[in-house]
Formats: structure tokens, sequence, C-alpha cells
């Protein structure tokens, strides 16, 4: 690919700095706008090859500066918001979220609003049984050889996972009332992300109407279930109940029902949006790839075959479905851009964005960057094993999850609740491709993307298997790795770290989370004998915050 940009680039624009070069092709109309709704990732690339690491689009008088590569992917996700705010970049969510909720708080209101306890590792290892059980009672209906769809399929589950583990079982329990409407209110809430939202969130367009209705509809849904816990004289400990419950220092309710749903939507999109997609194409790369499949099985009737439960501790270790749900989010990433309005000026690969304008980066395209993913359109979980970890040694271009101290917060969470689900569904059933393999593809024309339906598979309860012994051979691998440990070092980047503290649930002779709620690091150079222990918490940081070099 081209290094050199070969567009236009104005300086005029840009007074003491270059501007960035102008994607050609911009019509009159709205500039890059119809390209960017009918084939967003083609436009992308177009701006990769013709105007090389910094390239800028034009939707309807919107500019944004779209960056490649990993240098200035870094300096995109490493940025403070003081510079570049997430945020202030996404206005047109308001009418999705309500105002002064997520997008629409000031920055460290921010901060606080998305660092949910329920996502700290302690709870993590609560979630685990609840994820089981929600995916058994799932597969009670699914007894007979069937057919199912699966965005519909794989949003229900998820969405009663997500409500179950992050908000409460008594929630859940009461959305299941009211499953079908809260599932077809949140769907059409997504239309509302079309891309026209870039010219006006608020124009009189059929999916502008659908979102809006949605919303209201959500609204009376929560209403609803509180009103009715109060009716019934239930007092639930759950997290629906306890923002109702918060009073102001006036002694008011401190959020509205309105402001209560805006922040459900918020928790709902990221727990539920990315695991339903993801999970909807991983078993469709599974299908493609039978080989894969196998294997991932065979995986999974090993680590189960003494008849355990699905549990915190054995979603740990399940290296082929890992790789497998990995290489789905870099072939599908769930959001193919990820922007930031640039508050001071901001300068990259010879070029000023000044402050006002919008950068971004795209997932899309750097998932598929030849330079750091051989055969980039190749379904390879293998790029995940210890040998390559293509993820880990990529940090800012395998970026499915964003990156930096603005990485999605939920991916451990994500990752955890799909590897729960497949080690049931695939223990469980066998399952076919309903339809020719080239016609399940993506909907690109919203920001929130989704398969395209229909998007069918047949389903049939599993004949029992013979196990294999890799379990047996993966202790003992175990056992001769400890014995070999050598002398180690911890090394840290505490200004990525999110808090998650997995490291202190897996180590916690080696670390600990400081009064700013970061890892700190209580002896640098630990015994060997607890390298095995530092080296999962590295493993397992969503944030690929901890180093273990030798000694």
């Amino acid at each position: 690919m081209p290094s050199e940009p070969t567009a236009n680039a104005d300086p005029s624009r840009h007074p003491g700095g270059q501007a960035p070069p102008r994607l050609s092709g911009a019509k009159p109309d709205g500039g890059h706008l119809h390209e960017f709704r009918d084939a967003p990732i083609e436009l992308f690339w177009r701006v990769r090859r013709e105007c090389g690491e910094v390239g800028e689009i034009d939707l309807a008088g919107t500019h944004i500066t779209l960056l490649y590569g990993p240098e200035a992917q870094e300096k995109f996700f490493r940025a403070p918001d003081e510079q570049l705010d997430q945020g202030a970049a996404y206005p047109f969510m308001t009418p999705i979220f309500g105002p002064g909720v997520v997008f629409d708080l000031p920055v460290e209101q921010r901060k606080k609003a998305i660092r949910t306890r329920a996502l700290r590792d302690e709870y993590m290892r609560r979630h685990a049984d609840l994820i089981s059980a929600e995916t058994e009672q799932m597969c009670e209906r699914l007894q007979e050889p069937c057919e199912i769809d699966l965005l519909e399929f794989f949003g229900e589950l998820t969405t009663y996972t997500s409500t179950a583990t992050l908000i409460g079982q008594e929630f859940r329990d009461d959305l299941a009332q009211k499953g079908g409407e809260f599932a077809q209110a949140f769907q059409d809430l997504e239309r509302g992300t079309d891309a026209l939202a870039y010219v006006d969130p608020y124009m009189d367009i059929p999916s502008f109407r659908a979102r809006d209705a949605a919303r209201a509809k959500l609204v009376d849904l929560i209403t609803e279930i509180l009103d009715r816990r109060e009716a019934e004289g239930r007092r639930c400990q759950d997290l629906l109940q306890v923002m109702d419950s918060l009073i102001d220092e006036n002694g008011d309710k401190r959020y509205s029902r309105s402001e209560i749903t805006g922040m459900i939507i918020g928790m709902m999109l990221a727990g539920h949006h990315t695991s339903q997609g993801a999970a909807a194409w991983a078993l469709i790369e599974l299908l493609r790839n039978p080989q894969v499949l196998a294997s991932v099985v065979e995986e999974l009737d090993a680590i189960y075959a003494d008849g355990r439960q699905v549990s915190f501790q054995s979603l740990r270790e399940i290296p082929q479905l890992e790789g497998v749900l990995k290489e789905t989010l870099r072939v599908h990433p769930p959001l193919i851009i990820l922007m930031r309005k640039v508050m001071r000026d901001f300068h990259c690969g010879g070029y000023t964005v000044r402050a006002g304008g919008l950068v971004a980066v795209s997932p899309a395209v750097s998932n598929r960057d030849p330079d750091f993913f051989p055969e980039p359109d190749r379904f390879d979980p293998n790029r995940y094993s210890d040998e390559r970890r293509e993820d880990a040694r990529n940090p800012w271009s395998w970026i499915s999850f964003g990156g930096g101290r603005h990485k999605c917060i939920g991916s451990a969470f994500a990752l955890m609740q799909l590897k729960g689900i497949f080690s049931i569904l695939l223990r469980r059933f066998e399952f076919e491709l309903d339809q020719p393999s080239e016609s399940y593809v993506d909907d690109h024309s919203k920001m929130v993307v989704h398969l395209k339906q229909p998007c069918r598979v047949r389903c049939r309860p599993r004949k029992a298997g013979a196990v294999s012994a890799a379990s047996a051979r993966r202790v003992q691998e175990r056992e001769e790795e400890e014995a070999a440990a050598r002398p180690f070092r911890v090394c840290v980047d505490r200004s990525l770290c999110q808090g998650h503290a997995v490291c202190t649930g897996e180590a916690p002779e080696i670390f600990e989370l400081g009064p700013d709620e970061r890892v700190q690091v209580k002896d640098e150079a630990p015994r060997k004998e607890l390298r095995r222990k530092a080296e999962l918490a590295a493993r397992y940081c969503p944030n690929h915050v901890i180093r273990i070099e030798d000694l």
C-alpha cells in the first residue's frame, strides 16, 4: 500500500500546519455521504490507497480525517480526552441514549458512568453460572430438529445473559414478561444509527421516526416494571432498582425514568450487540470451516469429559474456541469506524487536524492489514496461538474492541459470555447452513452493523461421541511448564489500565489496584514459582497492560 499521499492537500485551510489530503470523488450534494451509506468499507480502503496513512472524507459538510497504520492509530488511542474526545464525536447518539446520558455527559462524569462493578474480576467469576443457566434454558427449546434465525436466536439469548449479569437477575425475570416487545423496540432503536445522522439526527425519515418511537416504548416498559414492583411491594436488589432509588442533595430522585432507560440502553448496546453479532458470525464461520469446528468440539469434549459444569475457571483455558471468537471479531468487527472530536490541534504523519474537526480509525481496514495479518481474508484461528498471538503483538492494529483506555470496557465480558454460550451449544447440538454460504453478509447501511436477515441454520440434538485425551495432555503440559519456570520480572503500562482487576484475581501475590483504581505491582521480580500466575494475568488482561520479561 502507498505510504505517501497522492490526493490534494490544501495548506491554506490550516494555517501553521498542512491539512490532511482530501479524498477525490466528493459530490456537490453530500460529499462522500452516499458512498459512506452504500459501501463504507470500500470507501475506507479507497482513502487508504489514495491518501496513505492520513486522509479526509466529507459527509455533507462534516469532515472526518481517517488514520491508518499502528503508529497513527496508537496516537489516536493514547490521546487524552482533553485532546480527542470520544463523547463529543457522537452527538447523533443523543436521541438514542437521551440527553444527559452516556456520550452527552462531561468527560469526567462519563468516565465514572462507564465503570460498572459488574465488569470487575470478582463479579465476572459469578457471571459464568448465570450465562450457563440462560444458555441451557434456551437449549430446552431446541430438542427437536429445527431451523433458527441466528440474529433472532442469539439476540434473545444475549439479551437475557447481559441483563441477568450486568443489571440483575430480577430485571431479567421482569423482562421475560415483555421480552418480545423489548427486543423489537431495541431493534427499531438501532435503526436510528443511519449515516444520515451525521447530517441531521432529527430529520423526518422513517428510520428516525422508528428510533424515537422505540425509545419512548422502552421508557414505558422500564416505567411499567418499576411501577409494578412498587405496587407489589417488591424491593429488588438489581441495578435498575438502585438507579431508581438514588436521591440527590435536594431529596429528589437523581435520575428520571428516561435517564434510567438511557443508561440501560447503553449497557445493552455494550453487552448485547457485540455478542449477538459475534455469536452469529462465529457459528457461520465454524460451519464454513468444518475442520476448525471438529477441533473446537473435540476441545470442549475433553474439557468437560469429567462431567464438570461450565464455570469461570473452565472458561479460562479454551484456546481453540477463543481463537475462533477472536478471529470472528477480526474479520467481522461490530463497529467499522471509531471517532473522536479534536478539542486541541492533533498532529499526525506531518498533518494537522484543527480543533473542532473529527478523526477516526477503521477496525474493518486495520484488522485486515496484510502487513500484520498474513492472508488477511482467510479465517485462521491459529493467529492467536501462543506462538503467534497476532492480537497481543499488534494491539494498535487488532482493534475490534478499540484500544487504549477507551478500549471497550466490556471486552473481557463479551469473550467470556461467548465462550460460555458455545461451551454448551456445540456439545449439545449439531448445526448446518440453511442458505448458500455466500448469502451470509453484513448490513452496512447502519453504523451499528448487523447480519442481513434471513440468516438461518438447521439445528438438531447431537449424538454422543468419543472424547479425546486432550485434557490429560494439557494437564501434563502445564505441570511440565510450571516445573521449568524461569526467573522473571513484571512490567505494566498503567496509562492503559481500565481497572478490570483481572490481574488481582489471577495473581494477588503480585498485583493490586491503587487508589486511582489502576494496577500496581507489589513485587516487580516475584519468585519464579509465581510465573504461571503472572503469565495468566498478562494473557487475560483485556488491555494487554502487563508484560513478562525474563531475568
